[in-house]
């Protein structure tokens, strides 16, 4: 998949700073494991401004987002939104994994297993 450049909304920056300063439990965990190119050896910024949206992390190299999505997305409305949100990017070419909060905080090797296996799968793409 030949680099895009994803335009983003300037003013959702100090936004992404503040939700960096409060980050979940589940997204500090995956942090960890995500951060200094700890996943195979690609970089991956944290509640990452693209287009309108912000999204938990983004690794430009792979065009991939991963979502964690706690209680607050349960709702049919929040769903929904979610949907959307996901749709629009994925028009701009963002590709997306999402996983519960709960699932990273008590099974967070699964979780990383289950990005090592989609980066081997779609690495290839690029």
């Amino acid at each position: 998949m030949k680099h895009r450049i994803i335009p983003y909304n300037p003013r959702l920056k100090e936004r992404a700073h503040r939700l960096r300063q409060n980050m979940t439990k589940g997204e500090i965990i995956l942090w960890q494991k995500l951060k200094r190119k700890q996943m195979m050896g690609y970089d991956f910024d944290r509640q990452r401004p693209i287009d309108q949206f912000i999204v938990d992390f983004y690794c430009k190299a792979l065009r991939l987002a991963i979502e964690i999505d706690g209680s607050s997305h349960d709702s049919p409305v929040a769903q929904a939104r979610d949907h959307q949100r996901q749709v629009k990017l994925e028009a701009l070419g963002v590709r997306f994994l999402r996983f519960r909060d709960t699932h990273v905080k008590q099974n967070t090797d699964d979780v990383c297993q289950a990005i090592r296996q989609w980066i081997t799968q779609h690495q290839q793409d690029e």
